[in-house]
């Protein structure tokens, strides 16, 4: 009896140093990745993609293999990918990066307790902001973790990155914010603003949440500079919070209006002035511009404190602006700094019909054959152009385009290019149109 009493002691004395000892290991990082991992999910993607066989012959010519390569049917392909999310809310809405589930015919994500896989539907995404917002299929209530800020962000503050690189589940890096506001070009026209990090994030680890140190959201991470070893870049937050409501709503994000045109500045002003921003070239009447007091030569340096160097940097960042939204201007008039603010709101009814006539100088119609030109203004860059009343019109950039919402969703999207090229049809021949 003596002997088991001893025994139960002694248990109880290993039990409670090793609880004692386990405690002293729980880390502010311990403790933010248990707050958050239940709600990041592992995405996987099914594609099906179309691809012709090469003919069984060969003719040793590649202009006779290729026109027998197309007489050949088309064979359907699956191919998967590998991505992450996080989970937003209870009802299993999903926030990732829109590359993930770009041009997917099924979407499935598996959950941290190793439950089977539920299917997800894509709810809405923006290529150029690069998010996209799913839901879980199956009702439930799920593990979630609501978006935080990341306008407080500290240089120097530790983050975490939770994601699924290669397929391997749940995988953790930690790193420092190195950069609060980095300023990176993600394709020939249009740049985004990042966090930048030190914490590795892998291709897989796209759309998975980077948080900090109490385990808050802020941030989707993305994989889109490969060649930099040891630099992370994640989408703040606060540039999500902004879309969601957009993209759950709408399947969309919403051009915000300001009805404003602007240039970039001369290279003498950016040495006399020792910053750089852009010109207001041109104020529409009764615009939200106009309202707010902005007016032709202010140059604008930056909105909401994120410096603007170029026409570029500026039509990007209002991208991430929808209708409703307020945003603080400074300006410099003449060698005075102006704060302005301004509240956007949806593009009017027929603006961008308007706009066409206005910037382009040609009315549409839709007709059975697709769009065509039902008359070209006299003097406008379309008749400088050579456009004649009844050409077709087929594609604004690379869009294609055959009805009248389909022209002006095309024409939203590129809004922000100050040049577009048009794909127009006379007869039996295609021209390609750049314009105003």
């Amino acid at each position: 009896m003596v002997f088991q009493r001893l025994v139960l002691v002694l248990f109880l004395v290993i039990s409670f140093s090793c609880n004692s000892y386990a405690a002293e290991r729980q880390t502010p990082i311990v403790n933010a990745v248990a707050k958050a991992r239940d709600a990041v999910v592992n995405i996987r993607t099914e594609k099906v993609v179309q691809r012709r066989s090469r003919p069984f012959f060969g003719f040793g010519d590649s202009i006779f293999d290729q026109f027998f390569q197309e007489m050949m049917p088309p064979r359907s392909f699956k191919t998967q990918s590998l991505g992450s999310g996080v989970i937003i809310d209870a009802e299993g809405h999903i926030l990732t990066n829109a590359h993930v589930v770009d041009k997917a015919s099924k979407i499935f994500i598996a959950l941290s307790d190793n439950q089977p896989e539920l299917e997800a539907k894509l709810i809405g995404k923006d290529n150029r902001i690069d998010l996209a917002i799913l839901q879980i299929i199956k009702k439930g209530k799920y593990p979630f973790l609501p978006p935080a800020r990341s306008d407080d962000l500290l240089l120097g503050e530790t983050i975490i990155a939770i994601g699924n690189p290669l397929g391997l589940g749940h995988s953790i890096t930690t790193g420092i914010v190195s950069s609060l506001k980095r300023r990176i070009r993600v394709d020939r026209v249009h740049s985004s603003v990042f966090i930048q990090t030190d914490a590795l994030i892998n291709p897989g680890n796209s759309g998975g949440p980077l948080i900090n140190i109490n385990g808050e959201l802020i941030g989707i991470n993305t994989a889109i500079a490969r060649q930099a070893q040891g630099i992370g870049f994640s989408i703040p937050i606060d540039t999500a919070k902004r879309v969601m409501g957009d993209l759950i709503r709408y399947g969309r994000v919403r051009r915000g209006f300001l009805g404003m045109q602007v240039g970039p500045v001369s290279p003498a002003f950016v040495r006399s002035a020792g910053e750089s921003g852009v010109l207001v070239e041109e104020v529409e009447d009764d615009s939200p511009a106009e309202k707010a007091g902005l007016v032709v030569a202010d140059v604008i340096l930056n909105i909401d404190g994120i410096p603007i160097a170029s026409p570029e940097e500026y039509h990007s960042l209002l991208q991430t602006y929808t209708p409703g939204a307020g945003l603080d201007f400074t300006l410099l008039r003449g060698m005075k700094k102006l704060k302005k603010k301004v509240e956007l709101t949806a593009l009017p009814d027929d603006y961008l019909l308007s706009y066409t006539r206005r910037v382009f100088g040609f009315e549409l119609k839709e007709k059975q054959d697709g769009l065509v030109l039902s008359k070209v203004i006299k003097g406008s860059s379309a008749e400088r152009a050579g456009l004649r009343r009844g050409d077709l019109v087929v594609k604004i950039n690379d869009a294609p385009v055959e009805t009248l919402p389909e022209y002006q969703a095309a024409l939203e999207y590129h809004l922000d290019r100050r040049t577009l090229t048009f794909t127009v049809v006379r007869g039996n021949v295609a021209y390609l149109v750049e314009l105003p």
